[in-house]
């Protein structure tokens, strides 16, 4: 990626002669977005428009404005663009994308009943509905990112000790399972999964029909499609299950440096958004108890 990327910003700098102050924004924009490529172990090549809506609402939950994430978007479009152009990708994952205009920050939840339909939904009486209950199950029990739940592999599960292993590029991080999720595990890896697997080799957690590692794609299809099941009125990502993760933790008590600790932040500043549904969970106990509210 880092040889496209300077070739890219040659291309505009000498063949499109944008100024410098041009060059400079899309040269901090391109490079920001390289950042979030690689610490997330994203293909750049193979990205979607679901990988691209990721980005942005990352910007978003680190607190870029609005004009700074729409330039943001204009810039990786325009290299998409290029990269099209030069034969390097087969489509441009922004094709199809409106310029965001997002003004507030708050994340959209699920509340615990929610969830709870959700997570109903998949029935263990196939490999697939194994499959599934534990994935639901494991997104909302850890809160991580959908490309760190696919990257996963067996051995980054310690079933006996309750806890995930989340390798980052830089660290990783020990995830506590609860009981539900690890019972889910348990239930996937011995009745579900070594069946699925055509391949001794394969070293995936989650894996598809084929027997090969789950994609994103997969993911979302897999989360979309219980989400109606479920017959929720609400938009239903894996990243709405991090949020809500995150939020019913603080909501019941969870301390703010330990929530920043499971969901990988770097920046307590990415976590303290959550803090607004606490207001709001403290407003509505004081309505309901005090005499005078």
């Amino acid at each position: 990626m880092q040889k496209q990327v300077k070739n890219f910003l040659n291309f505009i700098e000498n063949d499109k002669k944008v100024s410098q102050n041009t060059l400079q924004s899309y040269k901090r924009d391109i490079l920001q977005y390289t950042d979030y490529v690689e610490e997330n172990r994203i293909n750049y090549a193979k990205v979607d428009e679901d990988g691209i809506k990721d980005y942005l609402q990352h910007m978003n939950e680190i607190g870029k404005k609005s004009s700074t994430i729409s330039r943001s978007l204009a810039s990786i479009r325009s290299f998409y663009q290029y990269l099209l152009r030069t034969k390097k990708v087969k489509r441009d994952p922004t094709e199809g994308i409106q310029s965001p205009k997002i003004e507030k920050r708050i994340p959209s939840v699920l509340t615990s009943q929610e969830v709870e339909l959700l997570l109903e939904q998949p029935k263990n009486v196939d490999l697939k509905g194994i499959r599934d209950k534990a994935m639901l199950e494991f997104a909302y029990a850890t809160g991580m990112k959908v490309t760190e739940i696919i990257s996963l592999d067996l051995d980054d599960i310690n079933i006996e000790e309750g806890y995930v292993s989340c390798k980052g590029k830089d660290k990783s991080r020990n995830i506590p399972l609860g009981s539900l999720s690890l019972k889910a595990l348990k239930d996937y890896t011995e009745n579900s999964r070594n069946i699925l697997i055509k391949d001794e080799n394969v070293k995936a957690l989650f894996v598809n029909t084929n027997g090969q590692r789950l994609t994103r794609q997969g993911f979302w299809k897999i989360v979309k499609y219980y989400k109606e099941q479920a017959h929720i009125n609400k938009e239903i990502t894996p990243h709405i299950l991090r949020h809500s993760f995150a939020t019913h933790l603080l909501q019941n008590g969870a301390e703010l440096k330990a929530i920043q600790t499971m969901l990988g932040h770097s920046d307590i500043s990415s976590t303290q958004i959550y803090m607004q549904f606490q207001d709001a969970t403290i407003q509505n106990i004081y309505k309901k108890a005090h005499p005078r509210a």
